[in-house]
């Protein structure tokens, strides 16, 4: 049986804050702000993980109010989040997502990010899609006030 997922999540700017996003440290004057380490993009991909399953989302799982995950690396959540996956008998099959930030230039990056993604949920490169687009100066992230994330999943009951 298989079922899909929708995930998204964003985070503003903030100084004195490193940007990271799909594992991938970025050079940029400002970072994420949020409990963790504010990765989006890692947070849109585990809550379509999650949502797909139905058990929930990220927040369920690794809440904000737990100071285990303070300054968390949610590259090592999307592991564990692929591991209650695997735990509840399902396999992803596939992982399409998207940044939308107007700033900075992720392109150079995209093939890092996937990287990182494929080896933490443990899929082949070419079944995890990772795009950025700008919003063309509209919005909070045209604003450059922060930055978001969408994802798309298939999961498989195995």
């Amino acid at each position: 049986m298989l079922r899909i997922g929708h995930g998204y999540d964003a985070h503003r700017f903030a100084e004195n804050r490193e940007l990271i996003l799909g594992g991938v440290k970025i050079e940029y004057e400002l970072g994420l702000l949020g409990h963790s380490d504010a990765d989006v993009l890692a947070h849109a991909i585990s809550d379509s993980l999650f949502g797909a399953a139905a058990l929930g989302d990220i927040g369920a799982h690794f809440p904000d109010s737990d100071e285990r995950y303070k300054g968390a690396d949610s590259m090592m959540l999307l592991e564990k989040t692929g591991e209650i996956l695997r735990l509840n008998g399902y396999k992803v099959v596939n992982i399409d997502a998207t940044v939308l930030a107007q700033k900075p230039k992720l392109a150079p990056h995209i093939l890092a990010m996937r990287e990182n993604i494929a080896n933490k949920i443990g899929l082949p490169l070419d079944f995890v899609s990772v795009k950025a687009t700008t919003e063309e100066g509209m919005g909070f992230t045209g604003r450059l006030e922060g930055i978001a994330a969408h994802c798309v999943c298939l999961i498989e009951k195995e």
